[in-house]
């Protein structure tokens, strides 16, 4: 029997061989403006569209996110991995600083949203539960965005970013 450190390093490095999507969860409003790169973004259901988003509980956005109440998921293409480790924090831009560029625009509902993205989920969190390490929210897309080309995307496997060919 593994100790609970063995299980959770191997589960950890086990995930990492799991390629996942990369996106900008984005937020505006009561509890301020903010962002955080993620990768445990998934769709629950198509009626009505939901998308499950888990957030670390122990980011300071976490709470954020919370108090708004709505967030943006903004699906990166290849381009946007410096983009990607801004948001991640890995680079020590200041949050203000990472929302400078003119891609990010605001959209009806009061939400940052990348425009060059690859697609775009803008929507309400209807549930929010804590498990563990993390919140497993779900939320409900009242306006997705789908753009029309077919650029390369952006995972993230073994620790890494990586390209995956829209071709």
């Amino acid at each position: 029997m593994e100790t609970t450190d063995t299980r959770r390093v191997v589960f950890r490095n086990a995930m990492a061989r799991m390629s996942a999507a990369v996106s900008i969860v984005s937020s505006d409003g009561v509890g301020g403006r903010c962002g955080v790169t993620a990768t445990a973004v998934c769709s629950v259901t198509d009626v009505p569209p939901t998308l499950l988003v888990c957030l670390n509980r122990s980011s300071a956005m976490n709470a954020v996110f919370k108090a708004n109440g709505r967030l943006c998921v903004n699906v990166l293409s290849a381009d946007h991995e410096a983009l990607a480790r801004d948001f991640a924090g890995l680079t020590g831009v200041p949050m203000a600083d990472r929302f400078a560029d003119d891609d990010w625009v605001g959209s009806y509902l009061g939400l940052p949203i990348l425009q060059s993205a690859l697609a775009t989920f803008q929507g309400e969190i209807v549930r929010a539960d804590e498990v563990g390490s993390h919140t497993v929210m779900l939320v409900e897309a009242l306006e997705i965005g789908l753009h029309s080309d077919s650029r390369d995307g952006l995972v993230y496997f073994d620790r890494l970013f990586h390209r995956v060919s829209a071709a």
